[in-house]
């Protein structure tokens, strides 16, 4: 299997590295990690980040998102491109797994309308309902306006390194499996990825720095850890499974990395790891 790491959702928020531990004095950066995997059973593509309709429109993505987290918004970025910059065409793309559906990891579904999208199916209800003012503004339904080929799981399977309901995505790709993170949205999920002998973790929202998930002294920078409580679903739970990440970090060692959708220094690292990455 080859893995490459995209970001496709770049984005440049004010406060800089003081508040987000990263980017310059004014200004953070934050990347919207995604994979592109090649399996025996075609392309999978974990989240999309930012897509072609967004860069057409950003209206779609709503004025306080713009106007927060300013999005670098390139057709160049979005995974569209870079897919075929990799020389396939996006009909190779056989499946897209999600870790939940918040507006910069859901807007390039659109750019994949033949592929199979596995989310929770707690997640895709929450999508669909949008009970609350929080979730209205997450959730943006024009970004999956073309009626996915919706595949949902529901949150049973076997144990995973203690991580209880972990469940391969689709019989002809077991290397790729759902891992419920719940606490940012009500159906977030990780996704596990064989790599050789061992295991990426893709942590989707989780958490946002890799400096939570540090063994010695766990921390977070201020802006990002009053933005995690801000629009986190169900904190407690965000909490607690920070709390098992680090656990799992701490009996597996390399046997699994952990990585976050939006911690630059992550990226920059595993890119730079697979020298196949796109």
């Amino acid at each position: 299997m080859t893995i490459h790491h995209l970001d496709c959702a770049g984005m440049c928020p004010a406060g800089g590295r003081l508040l987000l531990g990263s980017g310059g004095l004014l200004t953070g950066r934050i990347v919207g990690h995604c994979l592109l995997i090649e399996t025996a059973g075609g392309l999978v593509l974990v989240d999309t980040g930012l897509g072609t309709g967004d860069v057409a429109d950003p209206r779609r993505l709503g004025r306080a998102f713009r106007l927060t987290m300013r999005p670098q918004l390139s057709l160049a970025r979005t995974a569209l491109h870079q897919v075929r910059a990799l020389g396939y065409s996006p009909l190779d793309v056989r499946h897209i797994v999600l870790s939940h559906l918040d507006l910069d990891h859901a807007g390039g579904l659109g750019d994949f309308p033949h592929a199979r999208v596995h989310v929770l199916a707690d997640e895709l209800r929450a999508a669909r309902a949008r009970a609350t003012r929080n979730e209205q503004d997450r959730y943006r339904p024009a970004q999956w306006a073309h009626n996915p080929l919706w595949v949902e799981h529901e949150a049973t399977g076997d144990p995973w390194f203690g991580f209880e309901a972990a469940r391969p995505v689709a019989d002809d790709v077991p290397e790729v499996l759902l891992v419920p993170l719940r606490g940012h949205t009500r159906g977030h999920s990780g996704i596990a990825v064989r790599d050789g002998d061992g295991w990426l973790l893709h942590c989707g929202d989780a958490y946002f720095s890799h400096t939570e998930v540090d063994l010695a002294t766990p921390r977070c920078p201020p802006g990002l850890a009053a933005f995690q409580r801000l629009v986190s679903r169900d904190d407690r739970a965000r909490l607690h499974n920070q709390e098992r990440l680090r656990e799992l970090r701490r009996e597996q060692g390399s046997a699994v990395r952990l990585f976050s959708a939006h911690d630059p220094f992550e990226f920059d690292r595993l890119r730079a790891l697979v020298p196949s990455a796109g």
